[in-house]
């Protein structure tokens, strides 16, 4: 049976029965300090601080300035997509859509005054004294479209000419053959991309063979003959060279190997990255292309890929290193069928005139082994 009354315990057993709350190192709430103190605010003019209830007229009057900006839905899709096709509708009001949405066409939202001068006069949103001097209105080349309905950017980590004093023009016309792809950090992308559909599709990491042709004059030879435009671009005496059995053609030589160490964007949309503008006005002498009228021409660019050496022990990672081709021997052709249904068919995604063909089957042609540049 208990003891009644309890026995008196030894000041050194009264440790052993303190709470686990009060364990530890002391703090400042130690003592029988409270945390649930008054809240007081140390100012220099705390004596002149004004203090109003939480029902005081200036906090009801922001509380209704508050719900009505809520109820703009200013962050609304459907919101953001009408002040765009807005913007359009300011620059073009023939074009400007009234009839009721329908999902090929958008209402744009109402155009007020303000909208109207501002486009007539525009004016730098942050630097009132800055004046307009010229203007471009953004429009697609759809001629320049290339078959494969993009472009690529590479930039090289290092100089890949030899020339160091100044910039090398054999640059604008040097070619990059594609050679084995990274199929096994592919398939891990692809995985990875499968697992989580909100990020983007990842795109095939290459190798590279850089070629750059021999001789300098040689550049404006090929330039011309890119050019459609040029009236002597069929011309067989813009090559350069001659083989033994009197073909013609541009000479490249093999600089070196290149490898992808760095790579940016999206396999399913070639504007969802980023894309190359170009200004073009003729009576400016802005740009170099006479078959432009004014404008400010985007290009598509599917991917942007950072370049550097290819170093040796990366070439164990592949089963099979294919061949070095030592050199090249190019010649200029007009697009095949193939190629050429594979531009309109990129053209139609821009330009709403035209209907997309359907898809032809690339056609294996005789000699399609030699390297060949589209015109």
């Amino acid at each position: 049976m208990a003891r009644d009354p309890p026995p008196v315990l030894h000041p050194h057993d009264r440790a052993l029965l303190k709470p686990v709350s009060a364990l530890g190192k002391p703090s400042a709430l130690s003592g029988g300090v409270s945390f649930l103190r008054r809240t007081e605010y140390i100012s220099s003019n705390q004596g002149s601080q004004r203090f109003e209830s939480s029902t005081s007229k200036d906090l009801l009057r922001r509380d209704v300035k508050r719900r009505r900006k809520q109820n703009l839905n200013k962050e609304d899709p459907l919101n953001i997509l009408r002040h765009v096709v807005k913007g359009f509708d300011v620059a073009y009001p023939r074009d400007a859509y009234a009839g009721e949405d329908t999902p090929e066409k958008i209402r744009g939202a109402d155009i007020t005054d303000a909208d109207t001068k501002a486009w007539a006069k525009p004016s730098h949103p942050t630097k009132p004294d800055v004046q307009l001097l010229d203007s471009y209105p953004v429009l697609p080349d759809l001629d320049a479209l290339p078959s494969t309905s993009s472009f690529i950017i590479t930039k090289f980590n290092t100089n890949p000419s030899d020339i160091r004093d100044r910039y090398d023009t054999r640059l604008d016309v040097a070619i990059l053959r594609p050679t084995n792809p990274n199929t096994e950090k592919q398939d891990d992308l692809l995985a990875a991309y499968e697992t989580d559909l909100s990020t983007t599709k990842p795109i095939a990491e290459y190798d590279y063979e850089f070629y750059m042709t021999d001789d300098r004059h040689a550049v404006r030879g090929i330039k011309r003959k890119l050019d459609p435009f040029d009236p002597d671009h069929d011309s067989p005496d813009l090559y350069t060279f001659t083989d033994a059995e009197g073909n013609r053609s541009f000479k490249y030589d093999r600089i070196r190997a290149y490898e992808t160490y760095q790579q940016a964007g999206d396999a399913d949309d070639a504007y969802a990255d980023s894309v190359a503008l170009a200004l073009h006005d003729p009576k400016s002498n802005v740009g170099n292309s006479k078959r432009l009228k004014k404008g400010a021409y985007f290009y598509p660019v599917m991917q942007r890929a950072n370049l550097r050496p290819k170093r040796k022990a990366n070439s164990q990672r592949y089963e099979e290193a294919p061949a070095i081709i030592d050199g090249l021997r190019v010649v200029a052709r007009d697009p095949s069928a193939f190629e050429l249904n594979r531009k309109m068919i990129a053209r139609a995604k821009l330009d709403t005139s035209i209907t997309a063909p359907e898809p032809m089957e690339e056609e294996e042609e005789e000699g399609s082994q030699d390297v060949a540049a589209e015109a």
